[in-house]
């Protein structure tokens, strides 16, 4: 098969190297100048917001498969024009990429198919935001309604929190995704994710992961787009599985394919557990970066097959099989992330973990110029290990992170310390 992967970041390299280990893989391509994706690829030079270019690349390069893995293109509808130019692409289409692209169209989704979620408010102006957080109290959770790259979500434990959070929102921090706002009830619990694989009709459960998104050790300061990440999550037992697939992901499911646009693709939940069960926090409808590391270093299955199926409608009876091994991968970042930082410095070192048994690095914001890779962005690489156990993989993978040197970067010391 020939498969065109769109995006650029560690979620992309990580399924790069699943993808060009396919036997069924003929040649794949990608968008972007990540250096270690166009190690396993061919670049395609298309901008991956320009649709019409993608569909004409599809069809000069006999391309059998897209495989879409941000948000934004699945938001915009590249999988619309994908079908209806007749190829074939992994992903959900616009209406149902609502599920990550407005967290209201969740929300009165959860409502509508009685899904147990956080109670909320909805509000496109300051005032009635802050009447809601007064009558409510603190601690309270503020989140701009539409794509904020991870970084629109407030856990406010002081009504003042909240109100500087309602400001950021509405000052334009986050452009239009900050123009309505969702204000949630506080959860108390343990956060984790789930990853399915629909194909419109039918779901097959992948595995379990835990990330980090607060840019602190400790789970302090402010949210990032994910510092670390491990596979599998202890909290999602056998029966808490269970009880998510048919509580919270099956009516989803069902919900959409009732409105004439049911949902193809990975469908990811973010959850919190606690002794009541599990509870929706959000939907995203692609893989996570970077939980997408940690699933692809577990995933014993051939993984060409089965996002072709998740594509075409064929997935009943299909199963994925899984290393018992846990995984662990801790985010390298610029120094100044998520707030501002700078590019351009030199990463050495990444040469002598090449062959390192179960240790990948999958770069993420990096570009290589005269033969050395440079630092290009806010997260740079995603520093991954497998091992037997899971303290036996955080020892592996930071293991390999001291082994590069790059002063200009940082990372937390502590990715996987409530399973450790």
């Amino acid at each position: 098969m020939n498969v065109f992967l769109i995006g650029h970041g560690g979620r992309e390299h990580a399924l790069g190297w699943k993808l060009a280990q396919s036997p069924s893989l003929t040649q794949l391509w990608s968008t972007g100048a990540n250096p270690g994706l166009l190690a396993l690829s061919q670049p395609s030079h298309v901008d991956m917001a320009d649709h019409d270019a993608i569909v004409a690349f599809c069809k000069a390069n006999s391309i059998d498969l897209v495989v879409v893995g941000p948000e934004v293109p699945l938001v915009a509808g590249l999988v619309d024009d994908l079908a209806a130019a007749g190829i074939a692409a992994f992903g959900p289409g616009r209406e149902a990429a609502q599920l990550e692209g407005s967290k209201h169209f969740t929300k009165a989704l959860c409502d509508e198919a009685n899904i147990p979620t956080a109670g909320f408010g909805h509000f496109s102006n300051l005032e009635d935001a802050r009447a809601y957080v007064a009558e409510q109290g603190a601690p309270i959770v503020i989140k701009a309604d539409g794509l904020a790259a991870g970084k629109g979500v407030t856990v406010a434990m002081t009504d003042d929190e909240a109100d500087v959070a309602l400001r950021d929102c509405f000052d334009g921090q986050f452009g239009d995704a900050g123009a309505s706002v969702v204000i949630e009830e506080f959860l108390e619990g343990e956060e984790a994710s789930i990853f399915i694989l629909c194909d419109g009709e039918n779901m097959v459960p992948m595995a379990s992961a835990q990330d980090h998104k607060r840019v602190g050790e400790g789970d302090t300061g402010p949210n990032t787009g994910g510092m670390g990440a491990y596979s599998p999550a202890p909290v999602v037992s056998d029966a808490v599985l269970e009880q998510t697939l048919q509580t919270i992901i099956a009516p989803t499911l069902k919900t959409l394919a009732a409105r004439g646009t049911p949902y193809r693709g990975v469908l990811y939940a973010g959850l919190m557990i606690n002794e009541n069960g599990p509870k929706l926090i959000e939907y995203n409808c692609r893989f996570g970066d970077p939980e997408c590391q940690v699933l692809m270093m577990r995933m014993q299955s051939d993984l060409l097959p089965l996002l072709s199926a998740s594509a075409t409608g064929s997935l009943k009876d299909a199963a994925i099989d899984w290393h018992d091994d846990p995984a662990m991968t801790v985010v390298m970042a610029s120094n100044g992330y998520p707030g501002s930082y700078g590019k351009g410095s030199i990463i050495s070192g990444l040469e002598a973990l090449t062959d390192q048994e179960n240790v990948v690095v999958f770069h993420a914001g990096t570009k290589e110029v005269n033969d050395q890779i440079l630092a290009d962005g806010g997260r740079v690489l995603t520093v991954t290990a497998r091992a037997d156990t899971i303290k036996a993989a955080q020892q592996r993978a930071y293991e390999a992170v001291d082994r590069i040197d790059w002063p200009e970067g940082f990372c937390r010391r502590d990715i996987g310390w409530r399973a450790v």
